[in-house]
């Protein structure tokens, strides 16, 4: 039994319901859309491989409990309405009259299967939002109550990633979501045909409870190349591309056709180490022989590589001013940026004074890994953080592989030096923590990609306390320390946050969100 609600003010706790927003008077009229992502879709299995690409385009066929706004706000979706019980337990108030894309209705068992779906699946891809959910009940056809383990901050959070799928498909396969049997949700668009690492095609869902898109057929283009990308949008084939190449901005710029969408995101964009195993597989001496040990579990080692990488000339350069130098996981002004983190300089001769000192003062050679087309400028990013290497007597290679092909290995920590970013949606230190620095624990959820096997019980206890904390004000201290922890003593080498640069025809209006997601049904074509 659960309690009575209790009238009682808890930070994140106040009842929230829905305003609904006029739709466009142009809502029904026959208009197509193509967008062009910068990388690929692993799955169209919303519960199978949690990552920003899969994320945002599974938001267009299926809805989840909560919405996560552009900004960090949660607003209502699937949940018209919420309030806290108690300490672990959330009471969520269901919208009546959805269907599904097959006519069939929307109920509290679609959401206890979903959740339960997404916090049991092998893949443990959602670990670090669904590791605190310890049952969902149904207390009749629209109201489901969620416990936790312990009390949870972030559990809005949390279900706003989870998507709601029908219970008659939780137990289908992967391949039934990609084919389409089990790609029925209840979200803005309809399943029409997906083809890997190609496209997804898309129709409007004139029934939406928030009422039909302006786009009565949506594309979705996986474009990785950023060539391809740009020439596709020169050539009018796409209406809207992300991470506009910096080659193409001139051009854009010039262009009386074409426009230019600018915004700031959360994602930060750091080197992951591999500071677990003894010897590590990508790091030998200059001659080609095995280490005696890693040296990545040297902190002056990991320092070195910090103070070697000139950071403001990536942004400058490479970045082409499209991000902003990075120092922790969030910039000033979000909950949990300390100002005890120190801000390493660029300072080479510092470098190789610090690798002679740990003894190494001829270097050894390694080998660095990322992905192309992923992050802005990825591949780019990481040849002239190896070059930077390179100077102070590493002998560097770098491998970049195809993003479907690498984020399941560096996750999984198979390198030895790794390029990766964080998506900081929450606007909060938790979130990237628990994901990437939390000791690695498939029955707590954490570290799912802690790729680099960081397991400090320190880290680890502040942030258990901090994600058991309601009250902002005593989670904030906690949140610092963690910050504290892991930038002053070089768990991750921190790079930049990425910019949005979007390249777009000059009809198309879209305001760039923090979590970087790419939402058709936020783009609208201006009138003439």
């Amino acid at each position: 039994m659960f309690h009575t609600v209790i009238n009682r003010t808890i930070v994140g706790a106040a009842v929230v319901l829905l305003t609904a927003s006029a739709m466009p008077s142009n809502a029904q009229e026959s208009q197509a859309l193509s967008i062009g992502m910068a990388a690929v879709v692993t799955s169209l299995d919303p519960h199978e491989d949690s990552n920003s690409p899969n994320n945002a385009t599974s938001r267009h066929i299926f809805d989840s409990l909560i919405d996560r706004g552009g900004s960090a706000e949660n607003n209502p979706q699937l949940a018209t309405s919420w309030e806290i019980v108690d300490d672990t337990h959330w009471r969520f108030h269901l919208r009546e009259g959805v269907t599904f894309h097959d006519g069939s209705s929307f109920d509290s068992e679609d959401v206890v299967a979903s959740l339960l779906r997404a916090r049991d699946k092998e893949s443990q891809s959602f670990a670090s939002y669904t590791r605190n959910i310890a049952d969902v009940t149904a207390d009749g056809p629209y109201t489901v109550t969620v416990e936790t383990t312990v009390p949870d901050p972030m559990i809005l959070n949390s279900l706003s990633r989870i998507r709601i799928i029908s219970s008659e498909y939780e137990g289908a396969s992967v391949a039934d979501f990609e084919n389409g049997t089990a790609a029925i949700g209840t979200g803005p668009f309809r399943f029409v045909s997906y083809t890997p690492g190609d496209r997804l095609e898309l129709d409007r869902n004139e029934e939406y409870f928030a009422g039909p898109s302006e786009w009565s057929h949506v594309t979705i283009r996986m474009v990785p190349d950023n060539g391809g990308r740009l020439a596709s949008l020169l050539a009018g084939d796409l209406d809207l591309i992300e991470s506009l190449p910096a080659e193409g901005i001139d051009r854009v710029e010039q262009s009386d056709t074409m426009k230019i969408i600018r915004g700031q995101s959360t994602r930060l964009v750091y080197l992951g180490m591999d500071v677990m195993r003894d010897q590590t597989p990508f790091i030998k001496t200059k001659e080609g022989h095995s280490l005696d040990s890693n040296p990545l579990k040297d902190m002056r080692v990991r320092k070195a590589l910090l103070m070697a990488i000139n950071r403001e000339a990536i942004v400058d350069r490479v970045m082409r001013k499209n991000g902003t130098v990075a120092h922790q996981f969030v910039a000033d002004g979000f909950l949990g940026h300390s100002k005890k983190v120190e801000e390493i300089s660029y300072d080479p001769e510092g470098a190789r004074h610090l690798l002679a000192e740990a003894g190494y003062p001829d270097g050894f050679a390694m080998t660095i890994h990322g992905p192309s087309g992923r992050y802005v400028n990825d591949s780019e990013v990481l040849q002239a953080v190896g070059q930077m290497f390179s100077r102070i007597g590493i002998a560097t290679t770098v491998e970049v592989l195809p993003w479907s092909v690498y984020s399941g290995k560096y996750a999984n920590g198979e390198y030895s030096l790794y390029l990766a970013s964080w998506g900081v949606n929450t606007g909060e230190v938790s979130n990237p923590a628990l994901a990437t620095v939390a000791g690695r624990n498939s029955e707590t959820g954490t570290g799912r990609y802690n790729g680099g096997g960081v397991d400090v019980q320190e880290i680890n206890e502040f942030l258990s306390k901090a994600t058991q904390t309601l009250d902002e004000s005593a989670r904030e201290p906690l949140l610092q320390k963690v910050s504290d922890l892991v930038f002053n003593n070089n768990w991750l080498i921190p790079l930049h946050y990425e910019n949005m640069v979007m390249g777009a025809h000059e009809d198309i209006e879209y305001k760039p969100r923090g979590d970087k997601y790419t939402l058709s049904y936020e783009v609208h074509r201006t009138s003439h």
